[in-house]
């Protein structure tokens, strides 16, 4: 059996997880009771018709606080039945958040006559606490539409093709904030950067130009190197620690030349070398 717990603070997208996740085969639950996980665990188990059942249960600030204060042991007792539970929080800067409510005019579930929607929010993740010290995989939703949301879950919870670690290289653009979800990250914004070549400028670290042009710098050849032996070495540890998601991130300016190349050639690398290696450019329009 597959358990996935999806959290997150209240507008983060943790209904479009849900829907992502009922349109391949979960059946979803929104709003659990955290109390109630382990009965749910027990009877998806044995009340089955499924050789493989998969559910997927969203667990939020709507819960009693007494539950989510729990919420370690409750883990802790569904494991216990050996089933695969994945733990995944979404979340996105306060700005953002605030201005999702305002475009929606839906209400947050924790505000009142005396809360404002700003301390709603802040107090939302004192509550989920205990789920966040938890969660397996922490999706930063701020810089992602609802198209890039749904591509992003699908990628790193329904393309593992073999049971470990799922590892994920990501570009990204410094300009546009580090990635919070992050385990790792390796900034080459010291490198040659493509960019302020006129012919080179409208090409990505995909294409052909820009590779050449990349591939015949020293120092980004040493860059690399540097980087895959580091990865190479400690990222199977990182698995031997029964990690389910591990995120490196590289990071340039823009996000579309320099750690794209970089981070495309790695996973490209690590791939024969790791079982379950994703890559993503984050900035890369």
């Amino acid at each position: 059996m597959r358990l996935i717990i999806v959290s997150g603070r209240s507008g983060s997208g943790k209904s479009t997880a849900l829907d992502v996740l009922e349109d391949n085969g979960f059946y979803c639950i929104d709003n659990l009771p955290a109390g109630l996980l382990p009965e749910l665990a027990e009877r998806a188990l044995v009340h089955t018709e499924l050789l493989h059942p998969q559910v997927a249960v969203s667990i939020d600030a709507r819960n009693l606080p007494s539950h989510l204060k729990r919420f370690p042991e409750l883990l802790e007792e569904v494991r216990a039945r050996h089933i695969k539970c994945d733990v995944i929080y979404l979340d996105a800067d306060e700005e953002t958040l605030l201005k999702r409510f305002s475009e929606t005019r839906r209400r947050h579930p924790l505000t009142n006559e005396s809360r404002s929607l700003a301390e709603a929010i802040a107090d939302e993740s004192l509550l989920l606490g205990p789920i966040i010290d938890l969660a397996d995989l922490k999706i930063d939703t701020t810089h992602l539409n609802l198209y890039q949301l749904r591509d992003s879950l699908k990628l790193r919870l329904l393309n593992q093709p073999e049971p470990g670690t799922a590892f994920l290289i990501e570009s990204f653009g410094f300009k546009r904030g580090m990635p919070v979800d992050a385990d790792l990250v390796f900034d080459v914004r010291c490198l040659p950067n493509p960019y302020w070549k006129p012919d080179l400028r409208d090409y990505s670290g995909l294409d052909q130009p820009v590779v050449e042009y990349l591939s015949a710098q020293a120092d980004v050849e040493d860059m690399y190197q540097d980087i895959l032996a580091y990865l190479t070495k400690w990222l199977p540890r990182f698995a031997a620690s029964n990690r389910a998601y591990v995120t490196v991130a590289i990071g340039c300016t823009g996000g579309h030349h320099r750690s794209v190349y970089l981070a495309n050639r790695i996973g490209e690398t690590l791939k024969p070398i790791l079982k379950n290696v994703q890559i993503r450019h984050r900035d890369l329009s």
